[in-house]
C-alpha cells in the first residue's frame, strides 16, 4: 500500500497510532494558526482602525506573511516529528513556535506605535 508522502512512510516502522494521531492534530493547529495570522492581518488593515497607517500596514503584512510562512513549515513539522515517530527518535524541536512568538511581540509593538503615533 503506497501512502504520502512515501519520505515519510518509507521509513522505520509503523508507530502507536496515538503518536501519529496527535502529531496530526499538532499540524492541524498549526493550520489553524496560519489561517487565523492571515484572517487577523487582513481583518487589522480592512477594518481601517484608528492606528497610523503605515504601523497598521506594517503589522497587517506581517501577519498576512507569517501565516502563509506557518502553513508550509507545519508541513514540514509534522513530516519531521513523523519521521522520528517512526524512527524511535526524540522528536525534534519546534521551529515554528520561535517564529510566531517573535513575530506576535513584533506585531504587538507595532499596533503599540499605531495607536501612540496616529
Amino acid at each position: 500500500m503506497r501512502r504520502f508522502p512515501s519520505s515519510v512512510y518509507s521509513v522505520g516502522e509503523e508507530p502507536d497510532p496515538r503518536f501519529s494521531l496527535a502529531n496530526e492534530r499538532t499540524f492541524l493547529a498549526w493550520t489553524r494558526t496560519a489561517l487565523a495570522l492571515i484572517a487577523g492581518g487582513v481583518a487589522l488593515e480592512v477594518l481601517g482602525l484608528d492606528l497610523h497607517p503605515g504601523f497598521r500596514l506594517a503589522a497587517s503584512l506581517l501577519l498576512m506573511v507569517t501565516g502563509t510562512v506557518v502553513a508550509p513549515l507545519a508541513w514540514w513539522e509534522w513530516m519531521r516529528a513523523e519521521r522520528a515517530l517512526r524512527q524511535s527518535r526524540p522528536l525534534p524541536g519546534a521551529l515554528s513556535a520561535i517564529l510566531l512568538a517573535v513575530v506576535v511581540v513584533t506585531v504587538g509593538l507595532l499596533v503599540l506605535a499605531g495607536v501612540l503615533w496616529r
